[in-house]
């Protein structure tokens, strides 16, 4: 009987032991999951950094290219209207034909 209690005592241990052990893996478990999830909410706020970043630089060159697309009109304009004065100038008596 003593040895029947013994049995069933070391097997009662045997299964702690093996609980404990799965216990220990899951928190380890649990612990890379929680560095992982760290990391990735690490580069999750890098990255919305780095895309704000980017969104502005985007808004200042939109801002230059509109500028310079301003400044390209108007000197197109002045340039077509130097060509028309001296066009106009070039050729002074030619007469417009009346339809």
């Amino acid at each position: 009987m003593l040895d029947n209690a013994l049995a069933r005592l070391d097997g009662a241990l045997g299964q702690l032991e093996a609980a404990a052990r799965r216990r220990i893996e899951a928190e380890r478990g649990r612990a890379h999951l929680e560095t992982e999830l760290t990391l990735m909410q690490d580069d999750r706020a890098r990255l919305a950094s780095e895309l704000d970043g980017a969104m502005a630089r985007v808004a200042q060159v939109e801002g230059a290219a509109r500028e310079v697309e301003q400044r390209l009109e108007r000197a197109m304009n002045v340039v077509g209207a130097v060509v028309a004065r001296a066009q106009d100038h070039s050729h002074p008596h030619q007469s417009h034909p009346e339809h």
